[in-house]
């Protein structure tokens, strides 16, 4: 059957090639398991105790475990918190978010897609750019947010909502100040914290928790775990929360999904997952220092996290181009822009790099310095006739197979 050939030949792919998109990641066997079980076959729309079908009585017990495991994972005290296991994917969940806090039209301050920021932050395509009526904050000339910057915007515009969170900013947030600049204006705050969940978890990144009135974060990237969603919110708004994921967006959950959120929750709890989180960020800060060593520019001069942005501003072509020929030798990254871009977003000036998914196969320095090194070789071939193309992917075939593409 071709599904088999097409399973197989994107195992060949992933097992050959290596992965710097910062936004992938492996999953583990374990939540794997969950995901492709039995429980794909269930129907459970509405809530455990409350659902329009009959028959769920183990999904009510999944469902509540799951909530259970995520609270836990973030340190969070029941009778202050609850956290919504159903959301799809990441997308549907920050809309769920804003039909729960904001009426049609209603302003909101996030961060622009250029700098860092996310579609569903506003952006003019996306549903939330044409239901609420955004403005964006950006970063400095330095690439770093300008907080007295942020606050005076936030001051100017007096938004219902001010979202924080990125997907291409490779520094700390403080989301502390973030929560002085919500409540001078009576805004609420929320964080998207999609990208470094799992660094929050393990104890690594200030934890939004203290501050915010809710979170929300897919699954699948540092946390390792299935696509999919979850959404944190104080109790007070978690009725609103609820009402506006189902039946307000979606129909029946994704049962296999939510179990395998809870796998990886319980894997998040354990030490092992915490030492992971640990040569995530430093994998990312040593390759970083190594592009830097060999001559490439990083924005902000280096990453607090899992990510780094690749300023190649100064190059002859688009970062399109340079995606292209790293893919060709076996890297996989993505084009990026970058602050104060000047060219088309189709084809910016900045690569995006992210070390989870390589460090999920066990990569370490080593790896980090040979990465950086064929980096930096095929973004100089590019344009230069004759260049030995196969000698690099040669050289990324030899470095992947020496390591597992799945664990555990």
């Amino acid at each position: 059957m071709i599904y088999k050939e097409f399973i197989e030949r994107e195992s060949r792919r992933q097992r050959e090639t290596i992965t710097l998109i910062a936004s992938e990641n492996y999953a583990s066997k374990n939540v794997m398991e969950a995901v492709g079980s039995i429980f794909s076959n269930k129907y459970a729309e509405g809530y455990p105790g409350k659902r329009y079908y009959a028959g769920n009585q183990v999904v009510d017990e999944v469902e509540e475990w799951t909530k259970d495991l995520g609270l836990r994972v973030f340190g969070l005290k029941k009778d202050e918190w609850c956290v919504n296991v159903q959301p799809y994917s990441g997308s549907p969940a920050n809309m769920a978010i804003y039909l729960a806090l904001l009426s049609k039209g209603d302003k909101v301050m996030s961060l622009k897609l250029s700098h860092g920021g996310h579609l569903t932050h506003g952006h003019k395509v996306s549903f939330s750019g044409k239901l609420f009526d955004f403005v964006h904050y950006g970063v400095g000339d330095d690439g770093w947010f300008d907080y007295d910057e942020i606050a005076k915007q936030a001051k100017e515009n007096k938004p219902k909502l001010i979202v924080t969170g990125a997907t291409a900013y490779s520094r700390q947030i403080d989301f502390g100040k973030f929560r002085q600049m919500a409540d001078e204006v009576g805004a609420y705050l929320l964080a998207d914290i999609s990208h470094i969940a799992g660094l929050i978890a393990a104890g690594l990144h200030p934890n939004c928790f203290d501050w915010v009135d809710v979170a929300m974060t897919t699954t699948h990237k540092t946390l390792r775990g299935p696509r999919g969603a979850v959404i944190f919110s104080r109790k007070k708004l978690a009725a609103d929360i609820d009402k506006a994921v189902f039946p307000g967006l979606q129909g029946g959950p994704h049962v296999n999904s939510i179990l395998g959120k809870g796998v990886a929750f319980e894997e998040a709890l354990t030490e092992e997952f915490v030492e992971y989180q640990k040569k995530v960020i430093e994998n990312a800060q040593f390759l970083s220092s190594e592009l830097t060593d060999l001559g490439l520019e990083i924005v902000t001069g280096g990453t607090d996290n899992h990510l780094l942005l690749l300023d190649l501003s100064d190059k002859q072509y688009g970062a399109g181009k340079y995606q292209d020929v790293l893919e060709k030798i076996g890297i996989v990254v993505n084009k990026n822009t970058i602050p104060g871009e000047k060219r088309s977003p189709l084809d910016p000036s900045g690569i995006r790099l992210g070390t989870p998914a390589v460090t999920t196969r066990g990569m370490g320095r080593d790896e980090m310095k040979k990465i950086a090194f064929l980096i930096n070789q095929a973004i100089g071939g590019v344009g230069q006739d004759g260049f030995d193309w196969g000698r690099l992917e040669k050289e990324v075939r030899i470095l992947s197979s020496r390591f597992q593409v799945f664990f555990r």
